[in-house]
């Protein structure tokens, strides 16, 4: 690969915007590729000047110089993957597809580089010996990347490493063509209806935005877009049994319906070659490999956990379906017989419950959860009163999409002095055909201090877009989904390392969702619910009682939250604790795996699916989270601790928020995450306070 690269290309030279932001006014699609091939040979360059650098190997010139190497690459790909999943094209796919075993065979070359490898080992040598004094956050950076060289293969002999990188440049491409078939698999599963009466129940506004989002399609009548997860949002509404029963069906067929769109073969094949790229690098399986690698440690630790938790969370499933059969209209023909509700109706039913038992449903909620008011008397309120953080709209700074919304963040100043810019926060909150389902954060700059660099992050959500001028009305998950993405961009943009491989959320994949799960706390929190939950025409206070009653309705509907989940995070470590030879060999066999599997382990409850099955669960087959799905109910026991100590310590006051900010998120992955959470608990976390609010004790 040459390093050349036209000057006139937007990433040939850092961003002049502030804190760098990529210059998406003058970025096109034919930007990307050419930027990060020159970008890929220029870090190559730079590895290798290190791994032959003639003078012996200190943290200067090695540590710190592998740091900085590789900026033009960073800056090309992190906006790249930043906007393949937020605004796709056919051309970006095409670009991705390209990538992706070229990506693989770059962090082989550097990871199998026996030169570079002797280097780092003689740092570590020396430090064990004591003839290497290192600071904290750097005797940690050693300690991982000696580790990343172990399990990306420095040990295996040169024929084992050959076929290492044909595995992962093979693994890397099917991962690109599971997303790329996902995305156009959940385009072509939207449920169009041309009967107006078929949408009773569905709210006006909702209603809007399902007839424009089936006019940008060139489309007559009103489009039900799909969601990432099986259940659908708009099943609490629909009075209709039979269309909600088309939106499930449509729904959890996605994937497996044959044709292009298929996935069966890419997820079988993406199994079998994980589990033996595991075995080659001497790991048991796919689960054991990643677990080693996070805070569980082992998949032994993992199965225990979630073998603790799917009893209690189906005998709560069953009790729910219960009292939702005794519902007037309620599915007599559930999947489970007399006692049980069809999965197409357990959200409505639910929302009739809600309403009889606590005198609340959605429809109700929605005209008090406005996103404007939201973001900015809720969530930017939140954190104001935690961290001490201001935010400023900069209208004059633009996204790669129209609909993308950018904040400058303020830290609190010291006395005396003017705010100091702490960063940006890109916010794209809407649905559109070009987006991947779910929601997610992202960085386009890390904070780090050894090159200067302030965060520059991204939340992205998938709320059906009102037609122009028409407020954006929230369901409740909607509400809790954008607190917790924002906890991901408090983690970046809190962040305060001196490394940018250690910033904001370069931590393992079972710790990375814990600031965000406590972060939806306050979306719970009296002071700031009753700031934001206000009727967007009349600008009254929701009813203080149904506040009231919301908080008293939590544990409601826990039984089905915490199944669905826990049966997706066991569907991800039956198909990823299997041998090469165990992985099932036909298409046809798919879902059968995916049945026996839920009924190994307890959870084959048909009236609450899994969150995602096997054909469209884009976390494990097209994202990072292979083997790593139990990581938010891992994450979820130092979140539930976390916010006990809030509550023993005073609750929503600064001098919290100080502590959570400066003990936790600013220390990235500078050291052990978990003796973080220790230095903020002042013990190991207790498993109790999680299972009192999922009601498991």
């Amino acid at each position: 690969m040459s390093t050349e690269l036209d000057p006139a290309n937007p990433f040939a030279a850092p961003s002049g915007l502030p804190y760098e932001l990529p210059d998406y006014s003058v970025i096109r699609e034919e930007h990307y590729e050419p930027a990060i091939i020159a970008g890929m040979a220029a870090h190559r360059a730079e590895v290798e000047a290190i791994a032959t650098d003639p003078e012996p190997a200190t943290v200067e010139n090695t540590l710190e110089a592998l740091e900085r190497a590789g900026q033009l690459l960073g800056r090309a790909a992190t906006a790249f993957y930043n906007q393949l999943p937020s605004d796709s094209t056919p051309g970006l796919e095409d670009i991705q597809e390209r990538l992706a075993p070229l990506f693989a065979a770059h962090q082989d070359a550097i990871l199998m580089d026996a030169r570079l490898h002797e280097r780092v080992k003689s740092l570590a040598d020396a430090a064990a010996a004591g003839a290497l004094t290192l600071e904290p956050d750097t005797a940690y950076l050693l300690e991982k990347l000696m580790t990343r060289f172990k399990r990306a293969g420095i040990a295996l002999p040169g024929a084992d490493q050959e076929k290492l990188r044909d595995l992962n440049a093979r693994i890397t491409s099917l991962q690109a063509g599971f997303g790329r078939k996902l995305l156009a698999g959940a385009n072509e599963a939207s449920v169009l209806v041309t009967d107006e009466a078929e949408l009773a129940g569905l709210s006006p506004d909702a209603k809007a935005g399902a007839k424009a989002a089936a006019a940008a399609r060139g489309q007559e009548g009103w489009l039900l877009e799909m969601q990432l997860f099986t259940h659908q949002n708009v099943l609490a509404s629909l009075q209709d049994a039979g269309l909600r029963a088309r939106v499930q069906e449509a729904s959890m067929a996605r994937g497996a319906t044959g044709g292009e769109n298929d996935t069966r073969e890419v997820l079988l094949e993406l199994a079998r070659l994980r589990a033996e790229r595991a075995q080659l690098l001497g790991y048991e399986h796919h689960a054991a490999y990643i677990a080693a690698d996070a805070t569980a440690g082992t998949t032994a630790a993992v199965s225990k956990m979630l073998a603790r938790l799917a009893p209690a969370a189906v005998a709560n499933a069953k009790r729910e379906a219960s009292e939702l059969a005794k519902v007037s209209g309620a599915s007599s023909g559930g999947e489970g017989g007399p006692g049980t509700v069809a999965a197409a109706d357990w959200s409505y039913l639910n929302e009739a419950v809600r309403k009889e038992r606590f005198n609340l449903d959605d429809a109700a909620l929605r005209p008090y959860l406005e996103l404007e008011r939201l973001v900015h008397h809720g969530v930017f309120k939140a954190a104001g009163l935690l961290f001490g953080l201001s935010f400023a709209e900069r209208t004059d700074l633009q996204g790669y999409h129209p609909d993308v919304r950018i904040f400058e963040v303020f830290d609190a100043p010291e006395p005396g002095e003017p705010n100091t810019g702490l960063g940006l926060f890109l916010a794209d909150w809407y649905t559109r055909e070009s987006k991947r389902g779910g929601a997610w954060m992202d960085s386009l700059v890390t904070q780090n201090h050894l090159l200067g660099q302030k965060p520059v992050v991204v939340n992205n959500l998938n709320i059906v877009k009102p037609p122009a001028g028409e407020p954006t009305l929230l369901v409740w998950d909607e509400v809790t989904t954008l607190f917790h993405e924002f906890g991901h961009a408090l983690h970046g943009l809190l962040s305060d390392v001196r490394y940018p491989s250690q910033s904001g959320t370069s931590v393992p994949r079972d710790f990375v969702e814990y600031p965000s799960q406590v972060n939806e706390m306050w979306s719970w929190e009296p002071e700031i619910l009753k700031s934001f939950a206000v009727h967007h025409v009349t600008g009254e206070p929701m009813p203080s009682e149904w506040v009231d009653t919301m908080l008293a309705s939590r544990i409601w509907g826990e039984g089905f939250a915490t199944t669905e989940y826990l049966a997706a995070a066991l569907l991800d470590q039956a198909w990823h604790q299997l041998a090469p030879s165990e992985v099932p060999a036909s298409v046809e066999d798919v879902l059968p795996f995916e049945a026996a599997a839920l009924a190994a382990a307890g959870v084959d409850f048909e009236s609450v699916p899994p969150r995602y099955r096997t054909t469209y669960f884009n976390h494990i087959f097209g994202g990072g989270y292979s083997a790593g799905y139990y990581s938010y109910i891992w994450s979820e026991v130092l979140d539930a601790d976390t916010v006990e100590w809030y509550a023993e310590n005073g609750g929503l006051t600064r001098e919290n928020g100080e502590a959570f900010r400066r003990k936790l998120l600013a220390r990235g992955g500078s050291q052990d995450p978990l003796a973080s959470f220790e230095d903020l608990r002042g013990r190991p976390a207790d498993i109790a306070p999680l299972l009192k609010r999922r009601g498991l004790a």
